[in-house]
């Protein structure tokens, strides 16, 4: 592999999202700053929709409309970019396959939340990837304790140090991120082990049960996927750690003939 797609997203006085074919991957605060993300897992040969949130509501929340007055230092930037391995993500050296920018004059008022999309067709040789065809959930909520149950065994397993429950429950997810990226499926799998492993030794795991009352499953992609949040839009896979910090593990469903895939 000689070249990696990335996705960069820049943000000044604003709080931005960027999304892939109705996912979001990553997310910017209003201090200057930037966030690169590979995206490999996540695009379709042909047209992709790229999407720009500014100012984005919390998870599971619409979002009142509201006024923005630009003081002309606000702004943000999406960048669909094709590196070479090795060489920084950024517009100076990198191919630019797409771009969406926000930067309001001084003076202009713009509502928030605010959406800009668009549509990029990408040449590229990536096999189709499961959750694109995974079947789209109607109605969320009536599954929050078949999906708390099912996290639970995986939380359950990290409390005792044993990884197995959540690599299996992931399977899918490793096979495909090694054919995207052309990495050892094994050597994947292993890492993850090593590191909850390695983590437990060090200071007892103590995940935190997700139940359904504190359970948010938000509906991505369509309703193909289900993202399993708490309350307050944070992994609900999560383990506090000394000093205020956390282990997370990001799980996004796919809900298939009444079984759930973590399938990214």
């Amino acid at each position: 592999m000689e070249r990696l797609l990335v996705l960069r997203l820049d943000s000044v006085g604003v709080t931005a999202e960027a999304w892939l074919n109705g996912v979001p991957l990553a997310r910017s605060g209003p201090a200057a700053g930037a966030v690169t993300v590979a995206i490999h897992e996540y695009t379709l040969a042909g047209a992709n929709e790229l999407q720009l949130l500014i100012q984005p509501p919390p998870p599971g929340q619409a979002g009142a409309p509201a006024p923005l007055l630009s003081d002309g230092q606000r702004g943000a930037s999406l960048r669909l970019l094709l590196p070479r391995i090795g060489q920084l993500a950024h517009p100076e050296n990198a191919r630019t396959l797409a771009q969406i920018d926000w930067a309001p004059l001084a003076g202009e008022v713009t509502e928030v939340p605010a959406t800009l999309r668009q549509t990029v067709d990408l040449p590229i040789a990536f096999p189709r990837w499961r959750w694109f065809d995974a079947p789209v959930v109607a109605q969320p909520p009536d599954l929050l304790a078949a999906v708390a149950s099912y996290l639970q065994g995986i939380a359950l397993g990290l409390a005792r140090g044993d990884p197995e429950p959540l690599l299996l429950a992931a399977r899918l997810r490793f096979e495909e991120l090694a054919l995207a990226y052309q990495r050892n499926l094994a050597d994947d799998v292993g890492r993850l082990r090593l590191q909850v492993q390695q983590a437990h030794a060090k200071a007892p795991l103590q995940p935190v049960m997700p139940k359904a009352d504190t359970l948010l499953l938000r509906p991505l992609a369509g309703g193909r996927l289900l993202e399993c949040l708490t309350l307050d839009g944070q992994p609900a896979l999560q383990s506090p750690q000394a000093g205020g910090g956390r282990r997370v593990w990001p799980v996004r469903l796919a809900v298939i003939e009444g079984r759930f895939y973590v399938i990214r």
